[in-house]
């Protein structure tokens, strides 16, 4: 998800099953060494040393991560070393996670559009519509390269998982293009602008909780430079399609083979639905001066929808929606004891020392320093999104940044994850399209590149 997002380090778990492992044996030395500076800082409080080693928390946790460690041990391991160095006691750590995880698991709006976008997966919406394209494009395959890249960008913007919605479109977009580079990157850049601006995905959440701003005001800042990049995406499938000049023609799905498009239309219409609601909702609900597409109200319409256009019985849709809730539920949940050990850093001062040496850049090159470095960080450390947020974004709010400049952080992050090795959304669209993931990867750096440079000149803009 996003993003902005969140994998298990199953290499790093491989690695810590061999004890004499060298890779092992690297991570318990850095832990050493940080355990002394720890000390050493507590030992001199105030001093410019102990301001210095009061950032290694946050680098600890960086480096641990850029090595696919799961981002729980290496916040306990920076959170440790910060509560030595802040000389921060238990109860001021339970009281902590008292407090976070309640909050993440407050953020009522986007478990309900994961939740309901998961069941309209499910219920086979989005299939459909891909296969109504199929055919009635006849022979203008560039067509159908850009509608896979709208699908993917509705998908993930409504349920808040790029991972999620790759995984779905990414075998659907091989069987009726093929491994075309320009779609795979098209499906990429759609993703991370989708998630990192969604209402329903954990990206967002973090920036409301960690900015103070609510996650529909965000989402309604930040939708018209998801809208730019959308229709890059799209632009970039459509030519990149028209020049490959093929189109692999697979069977259609069992399931839909020998449906009429009519059926095919009225399977579409959850899907069609939701989108509507929650791009439209906010200005129906203005316009009206009632939330007659308010979350309660496309909640039950669209679970309705599922029963009575897809082949799901009543009691098979309301549980696709409670089931599609487990993503984003476990995912607040693991961000959400991630941000007790981040509260104890900030705590120590760290961020504040950070925007302190910030300050030092020129005031109109602070906000496109840091989507740069957001960039950066992402591209390594990938597979966690959410958790980069809530490290890069305390330095952003320290510094006074607006919302706005926030969220092109964000979104800063998010183009950097899909060049990373390790992130879902990659890992589901190599799978998708049967290639390296390597491959995609460097098939997305000209057009992932080309985003992040205009990314930057936003940011100058419009910051």
């Amino acid at each position: 998800m996003s993003n902005g997002h969140t994998a298990t380090a199953n290499g790093a778990v491989a690695a810590a099953g061999s004890p004499m492992n060298a890779r092992t044996l690297a991570v318990v030395a850095v832990l050493g060494v940080c355990a002394v500076l720890a000390f050493v800082a507590r030992s001199m409080p105030g001093s410019a040393l102990a301001q210095l080693i009061g950032v290694v928390p946050l680098v600890l946790i960086l480096g641990l991560l850029f090595t696919q460690v799961n981002m729980l041990p290496a916040a306990l391991a920076g959170g440790v070393m910060a509560m030595v160095i802040g000389g921060i006691g238990l109860a001021d750590a339970n009281k902590g996670l008292l407090e976070a995880v309640p909050k993440m698991l407050s953020i009522t709006v986007p478990i309900i559009n994961s939740a309901i976008a998961m069941a309209v997966f499910k219920a086979g919406g989005y299939a459909a519509a891909l296969t109504l394209v199929r055919r009635n494009i006849g022979g203008r395959v560039e067509y159908v390269g850009a509608f896979i890249v709208i699908l993917q960008a509705a998908a993930t913007y409504m349920s808040g998982i790029g991972g999620g919605s790759a995984m779905v479109i990414a075998p659907l977009a091989f069987a009726a293009v093929g491994a075309i580079p320009a779609v795979i990157a098209g499906m990429s850049i759609a993703a991370a602008a989708s998630f990192t601006t969604s209402p329903a995905s954990l990206e967002s959440s973090v920036v409301s909780q960690l900015s103070g701003v609510p996650v529909i005001e965000y989402v309604s800042m930040m939708r018209p430079f998801w809208l730019v990049f959308c229709a890059i995406a799209v632009v970039i499938a459509f030519v990149g399609t028209k020049r490959a000049k093929t189109l692999f023609r697979g069977e259609e799905s069992e399931e839909f083979r020998n449906m009429s498009n009519a059926e095919l239309w009225k399977r579409t219409i959850p899907a069609v639905f939701l989108l509507f609601a929650v791009i439209a909702g906010p200005f129906v609900n203005k316009l009206v001066g009632s939330p007659v597409l308010g979350p309660i109200a496309y909640t039950v319409v669209t679970v309705a929808l599922v029963w009575l256009c897809s082949n799901f019985t009543l009691n098979q849709s309301a549980d696709a929606m409670v089931d599609g809730s487990s993503y984003i539920l476990t995912r607040l949940l693991q961000v959400g004891i991630f941000l007790v050990f981040i509260g104890i850093i900030e705590k120590t001062g760290a961020f504040a020392t950070i925007a302190g040496l910030v300050r030092t850049v020129p005031p109109s090159m602070v906000v496109p320093a840091a989507v740069l470095a957001g960039f950066a960080i992402g591209v390594p450390a990938g597979a966690y999104v959410g958790s980069i947020l809530t490290l890069v974004l305390p330095i952003t709010v320290a510094l006074g940044f607006s919302p706005m400049s926030i969220g092109f952080v964000t979104i800063g992050v998010g183009f950097g994850a899909q060049l990373s090795l390790v992130n879902i959304t990659m890992q589901a669209l190599s799978a998708g399209f049967r290639v390296p993931i390597i491959q995609v990867s460097k098939g997305n750096v000209p057009f992932v590149g080309g985003c992040l440079l205009l990314l930057l000149g936003m940011s100058v803009m419009f910051a």
